[in-house]
């Protein structure tokens, strides 16, 4: 069983559809708007893992954006993350 965020992204996520994932956001969006939960750390300092998450955000927009380009590094680099050949 997935035990972080990326695992769970590349095990489950990376395989819906993009209306599921969509529908995945919004769930979970909604529950932490709803609980307004303290633990969240609020910081203006960037973590490692923040950055990890914000270059596979935008590794993941740039595969997306620039998908009709063939052979392309960064959709190579995307979909090896997703486990697609």
């Amino acid at each position: 069983m997935p035990t972080t965020a990326q695992e769970v992204y590349n095990q489950v996520v990376c395989h819906l559809s993009s209306g599921e994932r969509l529908r995945l956001a919004t769930i979970i969006l909604n529950q932490l708007v709803g609980q307004q939960q303290p633990s969240l750390h609020q910081s203006d300092t960037w973590t490692e893992e923040n950055q990890i998450d914000l270059v596979n955000f935008y590794l993941n927009y740039a595969a997306k954006t620039f998908s009709d380009v063939e052979g392309g590094l960064i959709g190579d680099v995307f979909h090896s993350r997703c486990g697609d050949s």
